[in-house]
Parts: structure tokens; sequence; C-alpha cells
């Protein structure tokens, strides 16, 4: 199990919040888990402590801090999903991948520094979105983005990603429509860097560790998935 710490801004003007679960033994490398709308919730946690039992050091940063710290919200129960989006429609996602950055930095220095310290991250609906603008915008080293929602708007961005880049897309995602999977993969197939899977009739939030939502047989493909890229990647 892990616990909450804090970590600087790139300004180093303040400090946030930052799940952190560290793995027994010297980490291997680092994994920056990027939250859902639904805050750092013991799901997001979960995922944190699962990559720290894998050997790695694991990160969540609490990206909502600027609106309102410590947010966790149940997407099961109605008002907390309303509340979700109504925290989503006034984040700032610039601000977000910026702090993202600054995780990658703090990681780095804990496991040896930038010569030879490698970081991943994995995001989740809000967070697959912004691992793809993570992959584009830091020098991060892998990437994956779950159901990520609207990545077919940032496709201008995908000549700047010059590091491996992995999407889990359920077919029948809710917030993703048939036309923008299409343009995802008609922009990114042919990218050198990015491998796209495909969720055959599955809906958006089909990896959760905890709910209504969870596809056992299909998050386990994902996730087994992910684990052998960030272990091929990272090592």
């Amino acid at each position: 199990m892990g616990s909450m710490t804090k970590i600087s801004t790139l300004s180093g003007g303040e400090m946030f919040g930052v799940y952190r679960a560290q793995p027994q033994g010297e980490a291997k490398a680092a994994i920056i888990v990027i939250q859902e709308i639904f805050g750092v919730n013991r799901g997001i946690r979960a995922k944190c402590d699962y990559w720290a039992s894998q050997g790695y050091l694991a990160l969540a940063p609490d990206l909502f801090w600027r609106l309102k710290p410590g947010v966790e919200l149940d997407p099961d129960v109605e008002t907390e999903f309303q509340t979700a989006l109504d925290l989503m429609g006034k984040f700032d996602q610039d601000q977000g991948v910026r702090d993202i950055e600054a995780t990658i930095h703090a990681a780095r220095e804990e496991i040896g520094g930038a010569s030879r310290a490698k970081v991943g991250c994995v995001g989740y609906c809000l967070g697959g979105r912004l691992a793809f603008m993570t992959a584009a915008r830091t020098d991060i080293d892998a990437s994956v983005g779950y159901y990520g929602v609207g990545i077919d708007g940032l496709l201008g961005e995908k000549n700047a990603i010059a590091h491996p880049v992995l999407l889990h897309i359920p077919t029948a995602d809710g917030f993703v429509p048939a036309e923008a999977q299409a343009a995802m993969h008609e922009g990114l197939d042919d990218h050198p860097k990015i491998t796209l899977h495909d969720y055959e009739g599955l809906d958006h939030g089909f990896a959760t560790e905890f709910g209504n939502r969870r596809n056992d047989e299909a998050a386990t493909l994902a996730d087994g998935r992910t684990t052998s890229f960030f272990a091929k990647i990272l090592a």
C-alpha cells in the first residue's frame, strides 16, 4: 500500500499531492498513473499498488488540485458522476500535462537521475487523453492510454511523439464515437511509435479496477498488453 506525498510544480512555487507506491527493493523504473475524471480514487490507487508489486515506483498526481484537492469520486454514483463532469469542464488540460511533467521529473530524481531513469505513464479516460498529450509534449519514455477521449482532435501533435505509445480503444465507447475511432486509426495506424488495440463491443471504462463498468476478460487482456509493453520499453 502506498500513501500521499507532495511534489513541486515545474515552477517550484507550489506543491501538489501525489499518491506514491514504492516497490520492495530498488525500483526498476517508474510509472505515472493518470487519473480519470473521478480523481485519485481507490481504483487509481489500486493501479499504483499493482505497478509497485511489479517492481516499479508508481505515482498518481492529483491533477484536480487547483480546483479541489483530494477529489475521490465513484462513477457508479450519479451525483458523483455529475460532479466529475463539472470538474472536467473546469480543468485546464495543458496545465495538467505540466503537472504530469513535474511528476516525471520527481520520479526520475527519486530513481536515480535523468541519465538512467526510465519513466512511463498510463492513463484512463481523461487520463488516456493526457497520456497522449504527455507523449507529444514531454520526454516520457513510454505512454499508454485507455479509452482516451478526444484524441482524434489531437492528431496534429502526433509528429512530436518520439517514444512508444499504446492505445486501448473499446469500439462501443459512448464517449468516443465511431467516426472519432476511425480518425484515430486513419491518423495513427502508420505511425512507427504508436500501436492501437480495439476491443469489440466494449464500452468506456472496461478496465476500471472496481465497479459496474469493468469487464474482467477484456481488462485482463488489455492490462496484460500494458504490462508487456512496459516490461519491454522500460527495461
